[in-house]
């Protein structure tokens, strides 16, 4: 299957508590439905996330055609996005009125094994 990738990071609050709270409202049955259709709406197949320390890892992987800045903008007009945002704000560590792309940073490459 041919997609794009995207790799983001976010920093959460250093609190034990909160961290544990955040990946709480990410387990499987807890994200609200609406946060993923409208991902998967945007052109997002798949998307992972992954923890060390307050540090999060965020893999995407969407259609091929993919314009992350539409789409990102597309996303946060759909149903209940802004609320999920600030819902989820509370555990990260970045200023409360930040967007969603302003909280997580797109990364860079630096090397691929079968390059």
């Amino acid at each position: 299957m041919e997609y794009k990738r995207f790799c983001k990071t976010l920093t959460l609050e250093d609190d034990p508590q909160a961290i544990e709270n955040y990946k709480k409202v990410h387990a499987p049955d807890e994200v609200w439905p609406e946060i993923t259709k409208g991902m998967m709406e945007v052109g997002i197949l798949d998307m992972e996330i992954y923890i060390a320390g307050t540090q999060l890892f965020m893999i995407m992987d969407t259609i091929p055609d993919f314009d992350h800045d539409s789409a990102m903008k597309e996303l946060a007009d759909k149903p209940r996005q802004s609320e999920w945002e600030a819902y989820v704000a509370r555990f990260q560590h970045s200023p409360a009125d930040a967007t969603a792309e302003e909280k997580w940073q797109m990364t860079e490459r630096i090397y691929k094994l079968n390059e």
